[in-house]
């Protein structure tokens, strides 16, 4: 089983789209996936159909009581593909978080307890919140790798400065074994000039973190969520579900060398 965090403190760059997309493109493949929905705007949750009528437990109580995962996993309407939905309980959790002594452990914990007489699931994806916080801390100590979306605009590196510094200190400090799975470019747009420079420097930045699949702008990414489904279900031609596609192969072509990071 490898746990990979998906993250970027920016919002609106991917991140869930991403998670549930790579999530259901892995699921298709014949892998048993799991996703964390650790965002307090629980947009993983509601992009998958799960009506928060359903939500009785949630991502909360597994970092603030003692619930194991399975008891707080529900099925998606995707075969192979469950999540752990969110609720807007976890706006609080980073307060309530600060009386538990091993505050940035508390997830890492949870999952470790589950597994520890085999997993049920292969991969397990969280979706960060868009910040830095104790939630995306607690993703990062928990997690093998970290896939980070990058959006394909001018202020793309000084964020991602920021992020790498901050896997930087969880590394040293909680999580030696912490990688970096990859860095995709998202809400790419060849029409625009600023687009192609970021896109090359980020690669001259960063070289072959970089993912060679970029993740263009497509209305068919943006329409599926009101519908509770993935892209790919949506509509499995479109350039961004084909483009997820691509991006699936080449995280499970980079999976072996980072379960040996682990």
């Amino acid at each position: 089983m490898i746990c990979i965090a998906i993250a970027n403190q920016k919002g609106g760059v991917g991140k869930t789209t991403t998670a549930i997309n790579v999530g259901t493109a892995l699921a298709a493949i014949g892998k048993r996936v799991l996703l964390i929905d650790l965002d307090p705007q629980g947009n993983a949750s509601t992009g998958l159909g799960i009506l928060r009528a359903d939500r009785e437990h949630s991502s909360y109580d597994l970092l603030v009581s003692d619930v194991t995962l399975e008891e707080v996993t529900i099925p998606t309407k995707v075969p192979g593909l469950d999540i752990v939905p969110a609720t807007q309980d976890l706006s609080g959790a980073e307060i309530e978080l600060i009386e538990f002594e091993a505050r940035t452990h508390r997830l890492d914990g949870a999952i470790a307890r589950s597994t520890a007489a085999g997993s049920r699931w292969d991969v397990i994806l969280i979706d960060c919140p868009p910040s830095l916080g104790l939630l995306t801390i607690n993703a990062m100590v928990a997690a093998h790798a970290l896939l980070v979306p990058l959006q394909c605009e001018f202020f793309a590196l000084e964020g991602l400065s920021q992020l790498l510094n901050t896997v930087e200190r969880i590394r040293s400090r909680f999580n030696p074994g912490l990688s970096i799975l990859g860095v995709v470019l998202t809400m790419y747009d060849r029409r625009n000039r600023l687009t192609d420079q970021v896109s090359d420097d980020v690669r001259a930045v960063l070289g072959r973190v970089v993912f060679d699949t970029v993740i263009p702008r497509n209305v068919r990414l943006s329409e599926a969520p009101s519908h509770g489904v993935p892209a790919l279900i949506y509509d499995y031609k479109c350039s961004g579900s084909e483009a997820y596609i691509a991006l699936a192969r080449e995280v499970i072509e980079r999976l072996p060398k980072h379960k040996k990071a682990a």
